[in-house]
């Protein structure tokens, strides 16, 4: 996800390849991501955390506690001498202050919960800044990250519940969408074309959404018609609950994120 954010950046000329560093356990992991981008790679994380303006932490809420230790010398050094990093973390779960605590300092933190679809310029990425981010940082984050995507500044405790709609929301649509897919094979298509047809008709439906501003009952209203094809297929989608159970996965991925910051 730290790639796909600054392949954005990088591709909307917003940050330079020679501004962006990468590190990482796997060396030739880094490697291959600053090639890709003309981009360097650092030896360490410490390195990063002497040298970084943003220092972006891309990885598992299950590993950023030994990061941020690693880390955290550096980071109060720079910021006793007035020159702290800002640390931006896309890790579920970590609360602000969390981090703050684990690095030892009240340094400036960003969080930030974008999803997959930023890979492709796509994304909805939600953040939240500490109260020790200045606001020209704020505004020049926001900036990077509107290479990859639809960039929105929420309140803090509202990230959990963003984890669970947007950060795990595409692999719902992917399953939607194969499922489309599948049940056009069975009525007779293509697999390939039965695909084509199942993503463009929810990028379609996505869009008419953000274009019209319209809600999806009005939207659905639209499409259906008394005793027609639609009609017969929402019948089943509510005999079998859908609303009902996606409303529950999007809880179901909140609550885990929930527990990640426990």
């Amino acid at each position: 996800m730290g790639f796909a954010l600054m392949k954005g950046a990088n591709s909307a000329g917003i940050i330079k390849s020679a501004d962006i560093f990468f590190t990482d356990a796997d060396t030739q992991k880094a490697k291959t991501a600053a090639d890709s981008l003309g981009a360097q790679v650092l030896n360490t994380n410490t390195e990063a955390a002497e040298k970084g303006d943003f220092i972006f932490l891309a990885v598992k809420p299950q590993v950023l506690g030994q990061v941020l230790a690693e880390i955290a010398l550096p980071a109060q050094k720079r910021l006793s001498d007035g020159n702290p990093p800002v640390f931006v973390s896309m890790a579920a779960g970590w609360s602000i202050e969390k981090m703050q605590t684990t690095l030892g300092a009240k340094l400036p933190i960003i969080r930030t919960m974008p999803n997959t679809p930023a890979l492709i310029g796509k994304g909805m990425i939600a953040y939240a800044v500490s109260k020790e981010v200045p606001a020209e940082k704020s505004a020049e984050l926001e900036k990077i990250l509107g290479g990859a995507g639809i960039v929105d500044k929420i309140e803090e405790q509202f990230l959990d519940a963003v984890t669970g709609l947007s950060g795990s929301g595409p692999a719902f649509g992917y399953l939607f969408i194969e499922a489309l897919a599948e049940g056009g094979v069975k009525a007779g298509l293509s697999k390939d074309k039965a695909l084509r047809y199942a993503a463009q008709t929810i990028l379609g439906a996505a869009a008419m959404i953000q274009e019209t501003g319209k809600p999806p009952q009005e939207l659905i209203d639209m499409v259906t018609s008394p005793g027609g094809t639609t009609l017969a297929g929402l019948s089943v989608l509510n005999d079998s609950n859908l609303k009902g159970t996606v409303i529950k996965a999007v809880e179901a991925a909140w609550n885990r994120a929930v527990e990640l910051g426990k």
